[in-house]
């Protein structure tokens, strides 16, 4: 009898495959990823710093330039990326190549809030299931033609950040998201310590939240500190991308799923200047 894979059923093959046909164990497998040029994660060592609003606004502005992007949302208990995308009312649906991501205006996306019931419902798993969820994300979901995959990862350096480097095949690297103040600083330098020891490239520091421009005078408050970021990239030897000051349309836009930088603040306008480093780094030129 014909032994099948975890693929089998969405696969292209199916029906035509040689190994099914001779009766042999089904060893072929998928790459869902062979026709993405760039993955990416978004990693930071603590949470609250604005991972996924970074994550969400780097997908907006790389398609601003034209490029073709997704994001994997590998946060299973904290999945936000559905809400800042606008997107809470879709559902992921099987196709016959896969699971097919969501839409998010021409981003594709796949998230664990897209398969929960409610939006209120909690995802009270152990390791191995959210392992699980993960690696159904990367090797089922049909993410067709993208320029760039954005893996926005959970805080911390456990099972689900060493999940993803393992699983998704030739990572480009990732970009580390602290907030300036020391105890944001300490666990940042955790995660470029972790990428480091996976042997991935650290693409940049962003740092987030650096600074309020007060609305009435125009100066700037250091809330949080400021520099801290760069200051940690100088010492660990690593790109600093940017700061983003802090901004008060940020948190209104991205509760109503819209990204900030499409807005012409001064947080916009600061993460624009981040995505041109970025896009210098991998040798793309706007389009």
């Amino acid at each position: 009898m014909t032994k099948q894979n975890d693929n089998c059923d969405s696969c292209a093959q199916k029906g035509s495959c040689k190994d099914q046909s001779d009766g042999q164990e089904c060893t072929c497998k998928v790459d869902r990823m062979a026709k993405i040029k760039h993955k990416i994660i978004i990693a930071s060592g603590k949470g609250g710093v604005g991972k996924s609003t970074v994550t969400v606004n780097l997908s907006r502005a790389l398609q601003m330039k034209g490029l073709r992007v997704g994001i994997l949302d590998g946060d299973i208990t904290g999945p936000d990326i559905p809400k800042l995308l606008g997107i809470e009312d879709e559902r992921l649906k099987q196709g016959a190549e896969g699971i097919e991501p969501a839409q998010a205006e021409g981003i594709k996306a796949a998230s664990m809030a897209l398969i929960l019931t409610s939006r209120d419902t909690p995802v009270v798993w152990r390791g191995p299931m959210k392992m699980a969820a993960i690696k159904q994300f990367i090797q089922d979901v049909n993410w067709g033609d993208l320029d760039f995959l954005l893996v926005d990862m959970p805080p911390g350096t456990s099972d689900e950040p060493l999940s993803v480097v393992q699983l998704i095949p030739e990572l480009a690297g990732a970009i580390i998201v602290t907030t300036p103040q020391d105890v944001a600083l300490l666990d940042s330098r955790k995660a470029v310590n972790m990428v480091k020891a996976m042997k991935l490239p650290v693409l940049g520091i962003v740092e987030n939240m650096s600074g309020l421009v007060c609305p009435h005078c125009g100066e700037s408050i250091s809330i949080f500190g400021s520099g801290g970021g760069e200051k940690m990239a100088e010492e660990m030897d690593v790109p600093f991308l940017g700061a983003i000051p802090m901004d008060p349309t940020v948190c209104a836009l991205g509760d109503r799923g819209e990204a900030f930088v499409q807005s012409g603040t001064v947080a916009g306008e600061s993460f624009k200047k981040i995505v041109e480093k970025l896009l210098t780094i991998f040798d793309i030129s706007s389009i």
